[in-house]
């Protein structure tokens, strides 16, 4: 009886590792001699572009194939013309990724006019780093703390490029949360338009820019002090910013500090993910997966990162699943707030 048992479950294992092979070699066959076009809804130059532009350059060899890469700037409505291509236009075969703003799942919660996706219905390969969210201001503002900020009359002249980015939304939850003296002043492609229109005086700062694209695009204004951090919109420190404080420490009430958890914080966890059009075949997701985690350890790319001052703090196409899900069990009460402050 054992001989028999163990034949059937080598008869099984070798079933198994006959398929797979036909899926590798179907896989090999598909993605040879193809282009995989990343599609940024943002202007060339900022993190979304320069994350997207790195993976491109090094993921392409750890998919079955070896498929050229591509990366396509689909700009406007704050990448939600990106997000809404992504999911109702581009075939589910494996040769388009999404890279929106995160933000724009925080729309799709609070019902905002546009959004045309459905993020839980969206295939997820993951993300490279998260969003540790900032709060920067131009020195000319005289402007050297936080408190003395708070403490202001007279609004100052935020750049945001559209309803659903961290730019738009995140000074919007926080004007109302702990009284942010702000006025916004939207419709810029992307962050490398605002980082311009701050440094000519256009506006006064930005609020909702993630340290990872700092760090990469705005560092030596930062080093010379022409531009200030005045607050982190983050749930901690971060390790390079321990002296920044945190927005969430201003909150004087719980209804605040849950406005920013859900408003500001959840959303900054996927903001850099890449996405995937519904329907795709499920060992194609794999597929992709496996390369996004292979890319993030490439020793290559790693290196490459690291010139470029992009912070790798990868999140698994899993682990955005949940984190999507999560967010859509957040309280109704929070989410009608927040509805009425972003509309």
């Amino acid at each position: 009886m054992r001989d028999v048992f163990l034949s059937a479950v080598s008869v099984v294992a070798g079933f198994s590792l006959v398929i797979a092979s036909f899926v590798s070699a179907a896989s090999d066959e598909f993605f040879k001699g193809k282009v995989i076009r990343i599609v940024v809804g943002f202007s060339a130059g900022g993190g979304f572009d320069t994350y997207s532009r790195a993976m491109g350059r090094h993921m392409g060899k750890y998919i079955p194939g070896n498929p050229a890469m591509v990366v396509e700037n689909m700009t406007g409505a704050g990448s939600l013309i990106a997000a809404n291509h992504v999911y109702r236009v581009a075939k589910p075969d494996g040769l388009t990724i999404g890279h929106f703003n995160g933000n724009q799942i925080l729309n799709q919660l609070v019902g905002a006019p546009g959004i045309e996706f459905d993020a839980r219905k969206m295939g997820w390969v993951g993300a490279p780093g998260y969003n540790h969210d900032l709060c920067l201001l131009n020195q000319k503002t005289g402007i050297t703390s936080a408190e003395q900020w708070l403490a202001l009359k007279t609004p100052l002249k935020l750049g945001g490029s559209a309803p659903g980015t961290p730019t738009d939304d995140g000074p919007k939850v926080l004007k109302e949360a702990i009284g942010l003296p702000m006025r916004l002043i939207s419709g810029y492609k992307g962050t490398a338009d605002i980082r311009v229109a701050v440094e000519s005086g256009e506006v006064d700062g930005i609020c909702g820019f993630s340290w990872a694209s700092v760090r990469t695009t705005w560092r030596k204004a930062i080093e010379a002090g022409q531009v200030v951090i005045m607050l982190q919109n983050a749930a901690r420190a971060h390790p390079d910013l321990p002296k920044v404080p945190l927005s969430i420490s201003f909150a004087k009430t719980a209804e605040s500090r849950q406005l920013i958890a859900a408003g500001v914080l959840q959303p900054s966890t996927m903001t850099y993910g890449y996405s995937l059009p519904p329907g795709m075949p499920k060992e194609r997701i794999q597929i992709l997966r496996r390369a996004f985690s292979e890319t993030v350890k490439d020793p290559e790319f790693l290196s490459e990162a690291a010139k470029a001052n992009l912070e790798v703090a990868p999140a698994s196409g899993e682990e955005i699943e949940q984190l999507i899900q999560n967010m859509f069990k957040t309280d109704p009460l929070v989410v009608a707030k927040l509805k009425e402050i972003l509309k």
